[in-house]
């Protein structure tokens, strides 16, 4: 019977968000830990909750926390456990002690809800048509029609309207972190030639690791005894691990990692996009031992090496076809519909057809993509760059002919191809992969800053029995 968690299903979503065939690295440790939030004299009141009233004058639900102007409610907080609960169950993940959980979700709500409020505020949106492309292309990558993922996750008791809400939020979220921490990292050319002369150096030396990780955050700002305090935490979890508690059940119980839920699971990591302060402890390990704790600018770390293996050795690749190629895109909006943007690029493309415009022309003045700048240059495009619609028509076009309106998830795209040439794997190839990997690196560090910032500007106030 084909399976598809939640969580297997949330990763995917993220694929759907870039035209690039780059994807972006897990945040090891993307949600903070509670900080002491000073009370207002005077707070607002909070929007977004009303207690209902009952005729015998119970409480039907009440405030667990206000995040700046909303809420979360403590049936909210009820639910997110339940759900919880229940993937954790069925990858075999122990439970953490109930008071803990509630407390490692209860984090997660606050920093969710304090980005969701800022995509708001930016006016980040998905609306109904990305989103049942987005769920279709899910489906499509479980091997199953939408209406047999509907089943399954009716079958796992997740109501498939709450499960669509689920996808939305995940594709804002990372419609936000692409515009507030990807979009702002730059990688110089320096960087790349010492990555690449340090590559060629460590080539007989590298290895993959698959890695598991407890993270004792450090709120910013902290005191001398705030910090004090973490490592005490972070020394106490050591012990236990010393004394034989299993990994897994401290990462749920303990870390304010992200992935703490997960049993601490980071995955297969090649060793250069590992920072460099862990692996100099983790090629000292043998699988299944743990590191002393490290100290870094997010907090007190504890790693488990799962498993190491040799990296593969470079393979001799075949000659593959790279296409030189633009694009005009007019994404879907509120004020401009899908048969509208179709109308639109048919009347650019009779222009070009006509030889009454240039296609760079048109480009800067119409398109939504951020190549409009270059006049819709895409540069040297390999096989897997682009999402497949747009590769499948860009490779049924000549160079010098112009496609008809495409549909993608992006919106409708004009595409020309300008030339086409057959290469080993260049070095601007290689250097493309250099720069991939050093974006990675700072990219994990940016967005756990970043959701550090967001989650510390927030004025949080926990209600009774929540503080």
């Amino acid at each position: 019977m084909r399976n598809a968690s939640m969580h297997q299903l949330k990763i995917a979503t993220v694929l759907l968000c870039a035209i690039s065939g780059a994807t972006t690295s897990s945040v090891w440790a993307q949600q903070a830990a509670p900080a002491p939030v000073a009370t207002p004299a005077a707070a607002a009141p909070a929007k977004g909750f009303t207690p209902p009233a009952s005729s015998s004058g119970q409480t039907i639900d009440s405030i667990a926390v206000v995040v700046n102007d909303e809420v979360i409610t403590r049936n909210e907080v009820a639910a997110r456990i339940k759900s919880v609960e229940q993937r954790m169950k069925s990858q075999n993940v122990p439970l953490p002690d109930p008071a803990d959980l509630r407390r490692q979700l209860l984090e997660r709500m606050i920093v969710e809800r304090a980005q969701m409020q800022l995509a708001k505020e930016m006016g980040v949106r998905v609306d109904d048509l990305t989103l049942d492309r987005a769920i279709g292309r899910i489906a499509e990558q479980q091997k199953m029609t939408v209406q047999e993922l509907r089943n399954q996750m009716e079958k796992e008791g997740t109501p498939f309207a709450t499960f669509r809400e689920e996808i939305r939020d995940e594709i804002i979220m990372q419609r936000l972190r692409e515009h507030e921490v990807d979009a702002k990292i730059q990688i110089s050319d320096s960087e790349v030639d010492n990555f690449l002369e340090a590559e060629k150096a460590a080539a007989s030396e590298q290895v993959e690791l698959n890695l598991a990780q407890i993270l004792v955050r450090i709120p910013e700002n902290s005191s001398p005894e705030q910090i004090a305090a973490r490592r005490a935490r972070a020394e106490e979890v050591s012990r236990q691990l010393r004394t034989g508690a299993d990994f897994a059940k401290m990462a749920a119980t303990y870390s304010d990692a992200s992935d703490a839920l997960s049993g601490g699971d980071i995955g297969w990591r090649h060793s250069d996009r590992v920072p460099p302060l862990f692996t100099e402890q983790l090629l000292k390990l043998k699988p299944g031992q743990i590191t002393p704790i490290i100290k870094s600018n997010t907090g007190f770390h504890i790693l488990k090496l799962v498993d190491r293996r040799s990296a593969a050795e470079a393979q001799a690749v075949a000659a593959v076809q790279q296409t030189h190629a633009r694009h005009i895109l007019l994404k879907i909006t509120p004020t401009l519909s899908a048969a509208e943007a179709k109308r639109k690029l048919l009347e650019l493309k009779e222009r070009l057809d006509n030889k009454a415009a240039k296609f760079e022309d048109l480009a800067r003045l119409f398109s939504n993509d951020g190549s409009a700048a270059k006049g819709g240059d895409l540069g040297w495009l390999y096989p897997g760059d682009t999402v497949p619609e747009f590769e499948t028509a860009m490779n049924a076009l000549k160079p010098g002919e112009v496609s008809e309106p495409i549909e993608s998830s992006f919106g409708f795209h004009l595409i020309e191809v300008l030339e086409r040439k057959s290469d080993d794997v260049s070095k601007e190839k290689q250097r493309a992969a250099a720069r991939n990997a050093l974006r990675e690196r700072k990219l994990e560090e940016a967005t756990e800053n970043w959701a550090r910032e967001v989650r510390d500007r927030a004025y949080v106030e926990f209600r009774a029995d929540d503080q």
